[in-house]
């Protein structure tokens, strides 16, 4: 794509997107690089699992990717500030915490102060899982399930050439479907909400479930990202500290990068 025929990327104050997984089989990488291109903000959070880091020797990259990460250092160029949160899939990341980069900041958890003042704890999430869910070895057994299922589900679609590439294949949904009894309940929400409580945060910014939600049930602001597996949505901030859902549209057509916007609740 002739980069530019690309409209001027939709600015917002800040922007958050977690779980990318690039690397695994599972990433979309042509939807991330269409919204990428579509938005950027002056503070840029990846909240975790952006580097898929779990999968080698067999990692699934493809020029996309590199030129995913060519995007977001350009957009470091021009000024933009990166914040990294590592999560359980990019773990290996934490050697650099504390390692000064220019405009670059990796962390496991980070306080975020919105434009209205309100201060939210970003972090990816995983750390208020139920703890067999923290066990390495489950973790690891399910990710290299997931590696093996999405391998079958790419040869059964080259067999069905006739299947749109948009559309989620059986597997896909089975997968999903795994991630949302997982993510079953909101006892993960509460947990989240009351390590922002305990931070003194008026909120939360996480990944990590595969779920997105922007809402003030537990008492605080539970906001998750989603993912880019199957979601694709990320949050954005605007100018007045008002927080949004973005919801990312297929490829190759980044200029509708914006979908819907979930205002916050009026405080009482």
């Amino acid at each position: 794509m002739d980069m530019t025929l690309l409209p001027p990327p939709r600015r917002y104050r800040s922007l958050f997107l977690s779980d990318l997984h690039l690397g695994s089989r599972g990433c979309r990488a042509e939807r991330i690089l269409a919204f990428l291109r579509a938005n950027t903000a002056a503070d840029i959070y990846l909240v975790g699992d952006i580097l898929d880091l779990w999968h080698p020797p067999f990692p699934h990259w493809t020029p996309v990717h590199d030129e995913i990460l060519a995007l977001l250092l350009r957009r470091v160029q021009e000024g933009s500030r990166l914040h990294y949160l590592t999560g359980n899939h990019d773990a290996a990341m934490r050697i650099h915490l504390g390692t000064p980069f220019r405009r670059i900041v990796v962390a496991e958890e980070i306080v975020h102060e919105a434009a209205d003042g309100r201060r939210y704890l970003v972090m990816h999430g995983d750390a208020c899982d139920p703890r067999v869910l923290r066990w390495h070895v489950m973790t690891r057994i399910g990710s290299r399930l997931d590696w093996m299922l999405r391998r079958l589900d790419e040869r059964l679609k080259r067999l069905r050439r006739t299947v749109q590439p948009e559309r989620r294949s059986l597997i896909e949904a089975l997968l999903s479907g795994v991630d949302a009894v997982m993510a079953f309940g909101t006892a993960y929400e509460v947990r989240l909400v009351a390590r922002a409580r305990r931070a003194g945060c008026d909120g939360v910014i996480c990944g990590h479930f595969h779920k997105a939600a922007l809402h003030e049930n537990h008492g605080l602001v539970y906001a998750n990202c989603g993912d880019w597996v199957d979601s694709f949505t990320a949050l954005a901030e605007d100018a007045s500290g008002r927080l949004s859902l973005l919801q990312g549209v297929p490829a190759p057509e980044p200029s509708a990068g914006f979908a819907r916007a979930f205002p916050l609740p009026a405080e009482a």
